[in-house]
């Protein structure tokens, strides 16, 4: 069973540069919406499988994105 990441924002705008981001290296990325037991902030949050987080930490820091949080579900 493969588990998944979960990226939380500040801005729905930097979770769209994140998804456009991954989705360009190849990496199955999604927005979805947050989960309110996660964070109030902002109403979209990127889920990504596991296995890629490391690569979604250093394509933040790339992009300079501010984001509230990096999560394994």
């Amino acid at each position: 069973m493969s588990s998944f990441g979960i990226v939380l924002f500040y801005s729905t705008n930097s979770a769209f540069q994140l998804e456009k981001a991954l989705r360009k290296a190849g990496i199955k990325a999604k927005l979805i919406p947050t989960p309110r037991s996660l964070s109030s902030d902002c109403g979209t949050a990127l889920r990504f499988p596991w296995e890629n987080a490391e690569l979604v930490n250093n394509t933040i820091v790339k992009l300079d994105l501010e984001v509230t949080g990096v999560h394994e579900l």
